[in-house]
C-alpha cells in the first residue's frame, strides 16, 4: 500500500524502527540499568529511587519468584495502584521468565474472578487495600502464592506514617485473610537471599496479558508478545524526539505517570518509554484527588504529560493548577477517548504546550497513530501512523474506501497483539485475511494520511435513517462555557428508532436544557440536536477517566424528555 503519510513525518523520524537490538523487554530494561544508575527511575510520596535501587529490588522479588517453581511463561497478576511497588513488580515477572497479568485494583470480586480464572494466573502481587476483594475470589482461582504489599512499602521511614494513616486514620484496608500470603519486603528479603538467575527470555515469549475494558463484550486477554511491547516502545520514542529535541536540552526527563500503570497507555508511554530514555515517571497513586495532584506537579518541573480528556479538563479546573510552572513541559500526549478542542485550547493557554492527539488500543501495545510531536496547535485528528505501522480505512466487505470517506480503521504493524488469549474465535472476528486488525473504530482518512476518528461503530447513534456519531455532539456541548464535561447515547423513540441524550455536569448552575439546545442548534444540524437532557453532578468513567456510555446506555430508556 501507498503510504501517503510519510511525507509529512516530521524530519529525523524514520519511517521503521529496528527492534533487533534487542532479544526481549527484559534487555532493554538491563540496559537502562546499567546506562542511567545514578538517575532517578521513580518518585511516588516524596520518595525516588534510582535506576540502580529499581535493578536490586526487582532482581531481588525476581529470585523471590523462581522459587515458587513456575514454569516459564506463568501468569503473575499484579494488582496494584500507582506505588513504587508496582514497576518493581513488572519488572520483576519479566527477568523472572513469567507473564505479567495486570490488573485493575478496583475490580469486584466477580470480575477479579473472571480475570484471574481466564488467564490461569498461579500467583499474584496485592495491595493490602484490596486484598479483602482477592479474598472473595481466590477460591475459583488457580492463584497458589499472594505476595502482600503495603502503601508505605519502600517508603523508608515514612513508611510507617503512611501505613497507620491508610490502615486507622483513613480505614482504607478492609480485613481480610489470606493464608499464606507473603509480604511484600518478607519477600525482597527472602529474594536478596538467593541468586537470582536470568532466564532465556525471546521476542516471541508473551510478556503481557493486557485485558480489554469488556466494553463491547467480555474481558478478554490481549496477548502482548515481547517484541508487541519492543516495537511500540521505540515507535513512541522515535516519533516524540523532535519535541524532546527542543531547547533547552532537559538534562533529566521526567514523565506525569498520572494514568493507572495497569492500563497500556501509561505502561508503555509512561512506565517503558521512560526506561527507554532514562527518564524518570513521577507516580500518582490517586489522580482523582485533584488538590494532592496540583500539590505534587508544584514540587517539580515536568517535562512529559500524557493524559486522558477527562484528566487534562478536571486538572484545568482545580484551584492552582494555572499557577504551576510548565516552562519545561515539551509534550503532551492525549489518548484513551477523543480531546475535545475547548479543553485542548485550554491546556495550552495554561501549560503553553500543545495537546497532541493519539490513538490506540490495549490490542496494538498500544499506540497507533500521534500528531507530529513538534506541532504547535490542535487540529481535532489522531495524527498519522507512527513508523512501521499500516493503517487502511475499509468497509464492512472488507475493501478499502475512497479517501475522505467513513470506514472502520483497520491497523497492522509490529505492536499488534499475538491475538486474545486462548481465543481464537475471538481472535478471528477482529484480525482480516491480509493480517490487518478491525479496531471496531470508525474514522476518516485525509490525503495528507491524517485521520479523524468519527466514533465507535457501536456507538454510533440512528436517527431517522440518518447516523449520528456521539463525539461530533459531544465536542459541540462541551465547547458550551457553563459546561464541564458530557455524554451523548441513542435512547429508543417510536418515531426516529433513536433520539440523542445527553448527559451534562454544570459549570454554572443556571445552566438550562434550553440553553444547550438553542447552542447545538447553532452548529448542528437537526437530526443531531439532543432531545434529551439530563444533568449530573459526575459521570460513570473507567480506572483511566473514560467516560462509559455504556454505562449509561444500560440506564436507558429515560421517561423524561428535556428537564
Amino acid at each position: 500500500m501507498d503510504r501517503i503519510w510519510l511525507k509529512h513525518y516530521p524530519p529525523g523520524v524514520p519511517a521503521d524502527i529496528d527492534f533487533g537490538h534487542y532479544a526481549s523487554l527484559v534487555d532493554l530494561l538491563e540496559e537502562s540499568f546499567g546506562r542511567y544508575s545514578d538517575r532517578d527511575a521513580f518518585i511516588c510520596m516524596g520518595k525516588a529511587i534510582s535506576y540502580r535501587q529499581f535493578d536490586e529490588l526487582s532482581a531481588q522479588l525476581a529470585a523471590y519468584l523462581q522459587t515458587l517453581g513456575l514454569a516459564k511463561g506463568a501468569r503473575v497478576a499484579v494488582m496494584l495502584p500507582n506505588v513504587l511497588q508496582n514497576p518493581v513488580a513488572l519488572a520483576a515477572v519479566l527477568r523472572a521468565g513469567f507473564t505479567v497479568v495486570n490488573v485493575n485494583p478496583l475490580y469486584t470480586a466477580p470480575e477479579l474472578e473472571h480475570q484471574l480464572k481466564d488467564c490461569g494466573a498461579e500467583a499474584i502481587v496485592v495491595l493490602e487495600n484490596f486484598a479483602a476483594t482477592l479474598q472473595k475470589a481466590i477460591g475459583h482461582t488457580a492463584i497458589k502464592h499472594v505476595i502482600v504489599a503495603t502503601m508505605g512499602d519502600l517508603l523508608g521511614l515514612k513508611g510507617a506514617v503512611v501505613n497507620f494513616v491508610v490502615r486507622h486514620v483513613k480505614k482504607m484496608v478492609p480485613h481480610f485473610t489470606l493464608p499464606g500470603a507473603v509480604a511484600f519486603n518478607d519477600a525482597l528479603a527472602q529474594g536478596r537471599k538467593r541468586a537470582f538467575t536470568r532466564p532465556a527470555i525471546g521476542r516471541d515469549d508473551v510478556a503481557f496479558l493486557q485485558y480489554t475494558g469488556g466494553t463491547t463484550g467480555v474481558s478478554k486477554g490481549a496477548t502482548l508478545l515481547h517484541r508487541n511491547i519492543l516495537a511500540n516502545v521505540l515507535q513512541n520514542d522515535a516519533w516524540l524526539q523532535p519535541a524532546l529535541q527542543k531547547p533547552p536540552k532537559t538534562p533529566d526527563f521526567m514523565i506525569v505517570c498520572a494514568l493507572p500503570l495497569y492500563h497500556i497507555f501509561a505502561l508503555t508511554a509512561c512506565f517503558l518509554l521512560a526506561m527507554r530514555s532514562g527518564g524518570a515517571n513521577l507516580l500518582i497513586p490517586n489522580p482523582r484527588d485533584m488538590k494532592g495532584f496540583v500539590k505534587e506537579l508544584r514540587k517539580y518541573r515536568v517535562n512529559s504529560f500524557p493524559a486522558v480528556n477527562t484528566l487534562y479538563n478536571g486538572l484545568l479546573h482545580a484551584p492552582g493548577f494555572d499557577e504551576i510552572d510548565f516552562s519545561a513541559l515539551k509534550v503532551s500526549v492525549g489518548g484513551g477517548m477523543a480531546v475535545q478542542a475547548s479543553v485542548a485550547e485550554r491546556w495550552r493557554k495554561v501549560t503553553g504546550c500543545a495537546i497532541l492527539e493519539g490513538y490506540g488500543l490495549s490490542e496494538t501495545s498500544p499506540v497507533l497513530t500521534c500528531n507530529p510531536s513538534d506541532a504547535d496547535t490542535f487540529n481535532g485528528t489522531i495524527g498519522l501512523p507512527v513508523p512501521s505501522t499500516d493503517i487502511v480505512i475499509r468497509d464492512d466487505q472488507n475493501r478499502d474506501v475512497p479517501l475522505g470517506e467513513p470506514g472502520e480503521i483497520c491497523a497492522k504493524g509490529p505492536q499488534v497483539m499475538a491475538g486474545y488469549w486462548n481465543r481464537p474465535d475471538e481472535t478471528a472476528k477482529v484480525m482480516t485475511p491480509d493480517g490487518f486488525l478491525r479496531t471496531g473504530d470508525v474514522g476518516v482518512m485525509s490525503p495528507e494520511g491524517y485521520i479523524r476518528i468519527v466514533d465507535r461503530k457501536k456507538d454510533m447513534i440512528l436517527v431517522s435513517g440518518f447516523n449520528v456519531y456521539p463525539n461530533e455532539v459531544e465536542s459541540v456541548i462541551a465547547s458550551h462555557p457553563g459546561v464541564i464535561e458530557c455524554a451523548v447515547i441513542g435512547v429508543p423513540d417510536d418515531r426516529t428508532t433513536e433520539a440523542v441524550k445527553a448527559f451534562v455536569v454544570r459549570k454554572d448552575p443556571n445552566l438550562t436544557a434550553q440553553d444547550l439546545i438553542a447552542y447545538a442548534h447553532e452548529q448542528l444540524t437537526h437530526y443531531k440536536i439532543p432531545k434529551q437532557i439530563e444533568f449530573r453532578t459526575e459521570l460513570p468513567k473507567s480506572n483511566v477517566g473514560k467516560i462509559l456510555r455504556r454505562a449509561l446506555r444500560e440506564e436507558a430508556p429515560r421517561a423524561a424528555d428535556a428537564n
